[in-house]
């Protein structure tokens, strides 16, 4: 995903194309606030999303300053939506699904905002502490034995729910042709990732640009008549995810150690 190794890659992994992050999802089957089974609402500032549906079936409800949609999903689709876009996953049963990330790293190092209501947006200790998952999200090692949440996915849910609340706010003004709202939520986002910035240039500098500079200066060599990059041809792969149910916004996500 990144051009060059970085921190956490694998030393001597090549990027995927254009430095992208990849990762399998399994869409959250439990049901939110309003009645509706998925996923956590969120945007991210600086990178588009792609979906490319596996198994089974939902949709996607999206918030932009165009308005409400939702689009359905089945296997087969291919979707994407480009910064700014409120997006939340719907599932209607078994839900699977592909996602390409712009920019792999960044949405790792805080690129997604949840929609949660204006007064946690509004203090950035409070949004962090409704935001974060025990351990970083990682599985539970041992799920109740009854079947209820562990403490993990308790967490992730409890998030959802608390976003879901946000965005149901955000809809219903837009819905009645009030984009005020939004546009403070907009706002709000900005503020609360302004810390990161500068490691989201670091990570972009090594990822998704140097990405673009190494075909400029392949394309510039072969121009010159000097294919020496050729050479360096070599084939990377996993033969399965490096891990395996890590709690995401959305669901349950296999991750690929190549960031």
């Amino acid at each position: 995903m990144n051009t060059s190794t970085g921190p956490g890659s694998p030393a001597g992994l090549a990027p995927l194309p254009g430095g992208v992050g990849v990762s399998q999802l399994r869409v959250y089957g439990t049901t939110a606030p309003d009645g509706l089974v998925g996923g956590t609402p969120h945007l991210h500032l600086c990178c588009t999303e792609a979906y490319v549906v596996q198994a089974g079936t939902g949709a996607v409800q999206t918030l932009t300053m165009s308005g409400f949609e939702q689009t359905p999903l089945r296997p087969g689709t291919v979707l994407w939506f480009t910064p700014g876009t409120i997006h939340r996953l719907v599932n209607h049963g078994g839900l699977e699904i592909t996602v390409l990330m712009q920019n792999s790293g960044l949405p790792e190092a805080g690129d997604a905002v949840l929609t949660f209501p204006p007064s946690v947006l509004a203090d950035p200790q409070r949004y962090a502490a409704a935001a974060a998952l025990p351990g970083g999200g990682a599985p539970d090692d041992a799920p109740p034995a009854d079947g209820t949440p562990g403490a993990t996915l308790a967490a992730a849910y409890a998030r959802r729910d608390l976003a879901v609340l946000g965005f149901e706010q955000l809809r219903a003004a837009a819905d009645a042709g009030d984009l005020g709202p939004l546009r403070d939520f907009h706002q709000a986002a900005a503020r609360l990732v302004a810390p990161h910035l500068p490691r989201w240039r670091e990570r972009f500098a090594a990822g998704a640009l140097r990405a673009a500079q190494d075909t400029a200066a392949q394309l510039d060599a072969l121009a010159d008549g000097r294919p020496d990059h050729l050479a360096d041809a070599a084939v990377h792969g996993f033969a399965a995810p490096g891990e395996q149910g890590r709690h995401g916004m959305c669901g349950l996500l296999n991750t690929y150690p190549i960031r």
